[in-house]
């Protein structure tokens, strides 16, 4: 199992490259089931998540290319329209090709999400959803088994409203409507950039939508999608773990690649915090070199959905408040038990108060280094960050939750300056 070995203190400087976006990507592939043509998509991240996916496309029927950053899916001959619990298990957004299969096929049967209990995630708002839309849905034995219950055979448009903010659960209802008979309205949409994204795709492919990027989506259905080419946006969690890791380590770097209007949110924090930002069309340049007292300012946050602070950047910022001068509460609103990162950053000499699904960040001069270990995909970048300016070595264990969700982190980093690597703990016989 790889690691990651970091020693800290050292000043990040220069330019790195944003890479395409996960959380964009996964329902771009998924979105090419619901065509019997070839979708292209360009920049695409090399990522464990996006390999996984183009896995289970695979098993379907469906022809999958990856070449660099060039993905080409054809779906003519998917004749299979079951997602395993194996495949399923080791990446909850696999649920998104419930939606495409059966919009296009009638019928799909799709494991639930590894540890997932319907309402603790909002699994059941993807059923609900689809329910409306005219599908007889069944979970049995730890599947999802759903078929189109119309006289047609088709979907049939609807009013959905949410009962929560699902980006998931409205992608896939998006996906769902594109082939639906008449008019779907989606409230209490997500408005997330990955849900634009995924909307510019499927006009590509002759879907009509309207109000994506709002609360109220409507898509009016028709009979068939044909194939695209489309370029998936920036990474923007990506961009702000780079951020972070120039204020803690108070560096100077510039994200290129980057789309600054999906991080506002971010950006006004890390001013707070005392960063000078600078942004341009396609990059975003972080200044930490000259913080007064040589130290960020404390900043509270409360994630929420976009367009406020996204909770994929909580851990991240946490690690940059640890180094704070001042105290910050950080409030988690989106899910639970997303503070398991919190020990492994005391284990650094954070100090760290936890209440509910509140922490009270205790700024301290400095970190110092000791072996930790990942428990989540945003938890590792968040213990990266830390380490880089953490006093001593850093090793950093049960990387494989980083390569879901960072394409090539430690490559990008030592470009900058950072003195990381990966290890190998290979242990002799087995």
């Amino acid at each position: 199992m790889d690691k990651l070995r970091i020693t800290g203190q050292r000043t990040l400087q220069g330019v790195v490259q944003a890479s395409g976006a996960k959380n964009a990507a996964l329902p771009l592939i998924a979105a090419a089931l619901l065509t019997a043509e070839t979708v292209q998509l360009n920049n695409a991240p090399q990522l464990m998540d996006v390999r996984t996916l183009a896995k289970l496309l695979r098993s379907l029927g469906a022809q999958v290319e990856q070449d660099g950053g060039q993905i080409r899916l054809s779906a003519a001959a998917v004749n299979h329209y079951e997602a395993s619990y194996e495949l399923v298990k080791t990446m909850r957004a696999s649920v998104l090709v419930l939606g495409p299969l059966l919009a296009r096929f009638g019928q799909a049967r799709v494991s639930l999400p590894g540890g997932c209990a319907i309402g603790a995630r909002p699994v059941d708002q993807h059923i609900k959803g689809l329910q409306a839309l005219g599908a007889d849905i069944a979970v049995e034995h730890g599947y999802i088994v759903a078929r189109v219950a119309t006289p047609s055979g088709r979907l049939r448009g609807a009013r959905i409203t949410t009962d929560m903010v699902t980006v998931t659960g409205t992608e896939n209802l998006m996906m769902a409507a594109t082939l639906a008979e008449g008019e779907t309205l989606i409230d209490n949409a997500a408005r997330e950039p990955e849900i634009v994204d995924l909307a510019n795709l499927l006009r590509a492919m002759g879907a009509q939508i309207r109000g994506d990027g709002t609360s109220q989506i409507r898509i009016q259905g028709v009979d068939a999608l044909h194939g695209a080419s489309h370029r998936i946006i920036p990474d923007r969690i990506e961009v702000g773990t780079f951020l972070c890791a120039a204020l803690a380590a108070r560096g100077d770097v510039t994200v290129q690649g980057a789309e600054p209007a999906h991080q506002d949110a971010l950006l006004d924090k890390l001013r707070e915090a005392g960063a000078q930002i600078d942004t341009g069309a396609d990059w975003v340049r972080l200044r930490a070199d000259a913080l007064p007292g040589g130290r960020p300012r404390a900043v509270s946050v409360r994630t929420t959905e976009y367009p406020g602070f996204a909770t994929d950047m909580q851990a991240q910022f946490m690690a940059v408040n640890c180094l704070a001068d001042g105290a910050a509460r950080m409030t988690e609103t989106i899910f639970e038990n997303r503070f398991m990162h919190v020990q492994e950053l005391m284990r650094l000499g954070a100090q760290i108060d936890i209440d509910g699904h509140t922490c009270v960040v205790h700024g301290v001069p400095q970190l110092s280094g000791a072996t930790v270990m990942a428990t989540d995909l945003r938890a590792s970048a968040g213990l990266v960050v830390a380490a880089l300016a953490a006093e001593g070595e850093t090793v950093i264990d049960r990387i494989y939750h980083l390569d879901r969700g960072y394409d090539a982190m430690e490559v990008k980093l030592r470009g900058l300056g950072a003195q990381i690597e990966r290890i190998s703990d290979r242990i002799s016989g087995k």
